[in-house]
């Protein structure tokens, strides 16, 4: 089993494409990517929303090592990918079929110091109380503080940008999950629109246009991209972060369809396209993230 140990950075960085918030560790080990797809010079990608995939409900195999229980399921892939999830550092194993149990277990025992480094580092990051959606609510677009006014009427429902305030309208009556549905509609939407433009400006600096770009909301991730279909993910919670930070997952994945790992040529595209990446990836991870009812 082959694979390089995970350096400071490798809490912030996933191989295959995803961008993960400082909850969100990978230190898989691998060297085998996929490679590039092609697409015509010009081809423009669809931003779009997406209804999040459900939860895989299978059971894996269990490795326990001491307090550290890990998680393995067997994938049709090419390498090892060693993985900590939040909120709680959950550990998984993603891995071929041909490495033994104990393979991996010996695997896991080697990463064990960077596991607890990233189970203690996710302990500790902050989270955003959960949200009512009442009167007077702190919410945010593009890092900007708004306090929220809740208008119920007859009316189609709808959301209101004022200086300081965020008017959300909804019919007489609705409740928690009506509500949620018309903001996350809404902050969808503000997020749609401002990728089709970043596109047009950062797709031409890094050489490369995406065919598809999906807007979702994700749990684990800010944003994945998938070098063979050249799709890209991005996560609704960016439109609630200062502006260089979708900027910055944005152009992450751009580089990916480049790039498919992690390695000095990845980060040497993003330090000629971006110079400033590093400071905005630490301004996102450094945010507190939103609260969420994780399940698996």
């Amino acid at each position: 089993m082959s694979g390089s140990e995970p350096t400071e950075d490798a809490s912030r960085r996933h191989a295959k494409g995803v961008v993960g918030g400082r909850g969100v560790a990978d230190g898989g080990a691998g060297n085998a990517r996929g490679k590039r797809g092609s697409v015509s010079a010009g081809t423009r990608a669809s931003v779009s929303a997406e209804t999040p995939r459900p939860v895989d409900e299978e059971i894996g195999e269990l490795i326990e090592l001491g307090d550290v229980r890990v998680v393995v399921f067997r994938r049709a892939l090419k390498s090892v990918h060693l993985t900590v999830h939040p909120p709680d550092g959950r550990v998984q194993i993603t891995a071929p079929q041909r490495h033994s149990l104990d393979a991996l277990r010996a695997f896991a025992i080697g990463r064990l110091p960077w596991i607890r480094k990233q189970q203690q580092a996710m302990w500790a990051q902050p989270r955003e109380p959960r949200r009512e959606l009442l009167n007077r609510e702190s919410h945010y677009l593009w890092g900007e503080r708004y306090l929220l006014n809740v208008v119920e009427r007859e009316a189609p429902p709808e959301v209101r940008l004022r200086p300081r305030e965020l008017t959300l309208q909804v019919r007489e009556g609705a409740g928690m999950n009506a509500r949620e549905a018309v903001l996350s509609r809404w902050y969808r939407d503000q997020l749609r629109e401002r990728v089709a433009k970043l596109l047009e400006v950062w797709a031409p600096r890094v050489g490369e246009w995406p065919a598809q770009v999906h807007v979702q909301r994700m749990k684990t991730k800010w944003g994945s991209c998938h070098p063979g279909r050249r799709a890209i993910r991005l996560n609704t919670e960016l439109a609630k972060k200062p502006p260089e930070c979708l900027e910055y997952v944005l152009v992450h994945e751009l580089v990916h369809l480049r790039e498919a790992n992690h390695g000095p040529r990845f980060q040497a595209i993003l330090d000629e396209v971006m110079p400033m990446w590093r400071e905005h990836r630490d301004a996102l991870n450094d945010a507190p993230l939103a609260h969420v009812d994780w399940e698996y």
